[in-house]
């Protein structure tokens, strides 16, 4: 923290850029996988007919996985009061499929600060990497938290 009690990005980001907190297994189901394609209103054949010889979710799906264990490393510090969910980014990599199960492992991406309508603004992005059982990534999903700066 800096003199004003206000926590440094610059101290932030050296110490939780890259640090890896979490694991966890998605078990990934055809059902699932039909009612998400439903939900964002996919209608091609390979998202939503498991008949489909290449039936796979939409790629946009693991955006639906969160950790069951931490959204934040321990010890980062608190998010406070006016903290919220401000998108999120779904690289796909390789096709996820009914009865899969996806290794799920998350990390601090990066940190960073900027002004917005409201003030000066914290991000904290908080990355899920996803690989098949093969151990090949399929997805990468970056979560971005935004803070108000001053309200720690």
């Amino acid at each position: 923290m800096d003199v004003d009690g206000i926590v440094d990005v610059a101290e932030l980001k050296k110490r939780w850029v890259g640090f890896e907190f979490d694991l966890d297994d998605f078990e990934v189901s055809e059902q699932e996988m039909l009612d998400y394609a439903l939900a964002v209103g996919e209608r091609e054949p390979r998202f939503v007919d498991p008949g489909h010889p290449d039936f796979q979710a939409v790629p946009s799906f693991p955006a639906k996985f969160v950790s069951r264990h931490r959204v934040l490393p321990e010890g980062f510090p608190p998010m406070g009061r006016r903290s919220f969910d401000a998108g999120k980014c779904v690289t796909a990599l390789g096709p996820i499929r009914a009865d899969m199960v996806l290794s799920g492992k998350s990390l601090i991406a990066d940190i960073y600060e900027k002004t917005g309508r409201s003030g000066p603004m914290r991000f904290v992005v908080h990355r899920m990497e996803f690989a098949n059982p093969a151990g090949e990534m399929v997805a990468v999903v970056d979560w971005r938290l935004v803070q108000q700066v001053g309200e720690e």
